[in-house]
């Protein structure tokens, strides 16, 4: 059992961490919806339940007793066709100023139930008030009841503050808002680091013993600009490369040595992590220029998009599993982090940063990614997909996600907490 004070200190900054994290992903959405003119009714840090609100002019903000996760409720982000009994029921309301959903049932003969789904969208839409406790179930309209002689211009008028109203580039662009805005922040936050540290290069400052690298008379100083027919020009691109091949597989490698080109046949060994091909070297550290830390920074970005893809590859799947972490493994890293410095802990951040985003990239519902696909499938068809089944596909992501993150976490429980 790890002593107290590293287990609160986890707790501690597994808190801030995933609330800066979710403030920056969540933020992204945000600043989309508002710059297209939406209504946000919610800006939340944590899962939905008991909430500190604070009731800004325009949105309520606020902490969640569970504050790992997020939301912004955008108006009228509901799932499948609309209502076909919004018009009627808003001009009816609308008509009359203020009425309860019984009322306006027995009004346009229709099922109470059925008006007063409608009377809720239609108040998430900002186009009603809701019924306060005391009012009795009394919805209040909230534009004039001249208005209500033409239910199609009234309807589209509530409809115009909602995500339905935009065209599909908008909502995906809203989508897509957030895990941008973690790309740039991981981006701007490694710039900043690794001209602060340096920046791993090609040049090889020492060759393990026994490697295919010393076996191929591959020595400290050379850089490695080849492999195979793959130019290589950081560190990073090295070791993607080089896992691309199995280990046992023989590769060209070219170098230069004192100003000279040279290429030499190496058998690759097995990276024990990976089971991956291992060449055996170890890079250099060197001051960067900004441009080429930028550049360091944004490769990162398609690292970790490799680094995604292997839970996808049968083969890799396993290794990838084994080296990655839960909320918990991560808390612990974070406190770890943070007790060795500013740097340490942005960096960390800008990783956790960076996988959020290029996690949700994926067309998996309900990631944004999976919201994403949805929008353009149904621009392809010319209308919106049945609810039933955007539900389904949403439940089924849900299912395959929070059983990977149940393993991890209890990958996670072992590893941190029970040894």
């Amino acid at each position: 059992m790890p002593n107290m004070p590293d287990g609160l200190a986890a707790l501690l900054w597994g808190i801030v961490t995933f609330s800066l994290l979710i403030l920056i992903h969540e933020g992204g959405h945000f600043l989309a919806a508002r710059f297209f003119g939406r209504k946000v009714h919610e800006f939340m840090v944590g899962l939905p339940g008991p909430a500190l609100r604070f009731h800004g002019k325009k949105t309520t903000y606020g902490i969640t007793a569970i504050p790992f996760g997020g939301y912004v409720r955008v108006a009228g982000m509901e799932p499948g066709p609309e209502d076909p009994l919004l018009g009627p029921v808003l001009a009816a309301i609308t008509r009359h100023g203020s009425a309860t959903a019984a009322q306006i049932a027995l009004e346009l003969d229709l099922d109470e139930e059925e008006v007063e789904g409608a009377l809720v969208i239609l108040a998430d839409w900002d186009a009603l008030e809701q019924p306060s406790k005391k009012d009795g179930g009394i919805f209040h309209a909230r534009f004039d009841p001249g208005l209500a002689n033409d239910p199609g211009a009234l309807l589209d008028q509530a409809r115009s503050v909602t995500y339905r109203a935009l065209p599909v580039w908008k909502r995906t662009t809203m989508l897509c808002a957030g895990p941008a805005v973690n790309l740039i922040v991981a981006v701007l936050v490694f710039t900043v680091v690794v001209s602060s540290y340096g920046v791993l290069t090609t040049k090889i400052s020492e060759v393990a013993s026994g490697s295919a690298a010393e076996e191929a008379g591959i020595v400290a100083q050379d850089r490695i600009t080849r492999i195979g027919d793959k130019k290589i020009g950081s560190w990073n691109s090295l070791v993607t490369e080089v896992a691309k091949y199995d280990a046992g597989e023989s590769i060209d490698v070219g170098y230069e040595r004192d100003g000279a080109t040279k290429t030499v046949k190496v058998a690759l060994k097995e990276n024990p992590e990976t089971k991956t091909g291992f060449l055996g070297v170890s890079p250099s550290l060197e001051k960067p220029t900004l441009v080429q830390a930028l550049a360091e920074s944004m490769s990162y970005v398609g690292l970790t998009f490799s680094a995604v893809l292997q839970f996808f590859n049968p083969r890799t799947a396993g290794a990838a599993l084994s080296q990655s972490s839960s909320v918990i493994g991560a808390s612990y890293m974070a406190a770890g982090a943070a007790r060795q410095g500013a740097l340490q802990y942005a960096s960390l951040v800008a990783m956790l940063s960076l996988s959020l985003g290029v996690v949700n990239v994926f067309p998996i519902p309900p990631l944004d990614g999976g919201k994403i696909a949805i929008e353009v499938v149904q621009r392809f068809r010319k209308r919106e997909l049945p609810r039933n089944l955007t539900l389904g596909l949403s439940a089924a992501g849900a299912v395959l996600l929070f059983a990977l993150i149940g393993y991890l976490v209890c990958a996670d429980i072992v590893k941190y907490i029970i040894r």
